[in-house]
């Protein structure tokens, strides 16, 4: 099976074997013996030793149990007793992400080095140009001093043979809002009053360090007592899908489920909404407005850029319309979203009417676990569809056609788009707020679209190519 990280593979395998665990009526027991399972004494390690190895594997369990490793006040308290209180819990874990201390230490602090590129040039423009004296000459190379360098980077700038390189830590250079940042022993630490929750932390990890708070024994759980289980499908599982869409709500069913609702259909609710939105303030004089479908970006104006406020749609995601629907038709229901966003954990912590959220991942964890074949699902209608114009929301440029499908001749519209919230793009949006070249703007948090998800398996392309074939096959609610 393909994963975007690779060190994801384990992780996979821990969900399997923890739903394998719960199935098996000796939940606690046989997830205390997972670790040890699959590091075996003697057998092959991928750190220092075998015991390292078991100790990174629980502390990745403890994620999947919902836990925080920041919490741990007790290293003696063994994963029995974490598998114990994950089935007694009402609370939805919160908050959404959490670091692994033990696995989080391959990585050096940001910094520029001095390579063997160095020729010890005479004008040493190098060590000229520092303000803080941290460049020097040892036996005629530069040497860069850490605790002296500001990281201003005027070295690499000057430097004739770019011998001077900037080697940065993913994590932290993949996050657009500073939010994590490596502290006095050398872990990193989300600091979650700048957090938008885009996940580009997790997909960056090479370590597979930081994780998600999982709510697959929450979920199982409930199936398990007999509740009704509302699965709310996001469009951009069409291109995760390795067959057709039918005998995936088949295999869904399955699985558990009760009934399958398409959260496209929350999208045509959102991009007619938006549309009638878009309308009314452009007749008030408005200079323009944004999407608000992506809670990342929503988060990011929250927190880092509340003069936009006033320019965000007040419109609702498609995963509040959807899960609202389901809760009209059955309010004693249990609806979980599934999709391949971080930032949806955190919105659903927020909205009454979603009560958890999974992965496309731990949802391919749990088919693998229950030795389910989508393929040889029965074909199963969808308990409620949505429309082109719905389904087209996990690209890049959807969100847009949607609502511009809505607005019809109502309106002139000149769209521009964000294809994805990196520090370039933030600096974007934030001159948008003095002048805005177009009157909608549409945010993606991913670049590509939702298809590019943290927590997505199959490639962007691959995922982009098989959802536009369904969208030539999918009903439309507005002719073109």
């Amino acid at each position: 099976m393909y994963f975007r990280n690779y060190s994801a593979t384990t992780h996979f395998e821990l969900m399997v074997r923890l739903i394998r665990a719960f199935d098996s009526g000796n939940f606690s027991e046989n997830v205390h013996r997972i670790p040890v399972e699959m590091r075996p004494r003697g057998g092959k390690h991928t750190r220092c030793c075998v015991y390292r190895d078991r100790a990174i594997l629980k502390y990745r369990l403890m994620a999947l149990l919902g836990f925080g490793i920041e919490d741990e006040e007790d290293e003696l308290v063994p994963l029995s007793r974490y598998a114990e209180m994950s089935l007694t819990r009402e609370d939805t874990p919160d908050p959404v992400l959490t670091v692994i201390d033990e696995a989080c230490n391959g990585c050096v602090r940001t910094r520029y080095e001095a390579t063997n590129a160095c020729r010890g040039c005479l004008t040493q423009a190098c060590v000229d140009v520092c303000p803080k004296d941290a460049v020097e000459l040892v036996n005629g190379k530069s040497v860069i001093n850490p605790d002296r360098c500001i990281q201003c980077g005027k070295c690499m700038d000057v430097c004739p043979y770019h011998a001077i390189v900037r080697i940065p830590i993913p994590c932290e250079e993949s996050c657009p809002t500073g939010a994590i940042s490596k502290m006095s022993n050398s872990k990193e630490t989300i600091d979650y009053e700048k957090c938008i929750f885009c996940g580009k932390c997790l997909a960056a990890c090479p370590f597979n360090a930081i994780l998600e708070r999982s709510q697959l024994v929450d979920v199982i759980r409930e199936m398990n007592r007999g509740k009704v289980v509302t699965a709310l499908v996001a469009p951009a599982i069409v291109g995760e899908t390795p067959s057709t869409m039918g005998q995936l709500v088949g295999a869904l069913k399955t699985v558990g489920f009760s009934h399958v609702i398409e959260v496209a259909a929350g999208a045509d609710k959102t991009a007619a909404h938006e549309a009638d939105e878009f309308v009314e303030r452009m007749e008030e004089g408005a200079p323009f407005m944004t999407s608000s479908c992506c809670p990342a970006y929503t988060e990011f104006v929250e927190k880092h850029l509340p003069e936009m406020k006033s320019f965000v749609s007040d419109t609702r995601t498609p995963m509040h319309y959807t899960a609202h629907t389901a809760k009209e038709d059955a309010p004693e229901a249990v609806t979980v979203f599934i999709g391949p966003c971080v930032a949806k954990r955190q919105e659903a912590t927020a909205d009454p009417y979603v009560d958890h959220v999974l992965t496309f991942r731990e949802l391919r964890a749990l088919f693998a676990a229950r030795d389910i074949e989508i393929s040889q699902c029965d074909e199963t209608s969808f308990d409620l569809a949505g429309l082109a114009e719905g389904r087209g929301f996990p690209v890049s440029g959807g969100v847009t056609d949607g609502v511009k499908a809505y607005i019809g001749d109502r309106a002139p519209i000149d769209p521009i788009g964000i294809d994805g919230l990196d520090k370039r793009s933030v600096k974007k949006l934030k001159s948008y707020v003095k002048k805005c070249p177009g009157n909608f703007v549409e945010i993606m948090g991913c670049q590509g679209g939702c298809i590019a998800g943290p927590s997505g398996v199959v490639p962007e392309k691959k995922a982009g190519r098989k959802l536009q074939a369904f969208l030539k096959e999918s009903p439309r609610g507005v002719e073109k």
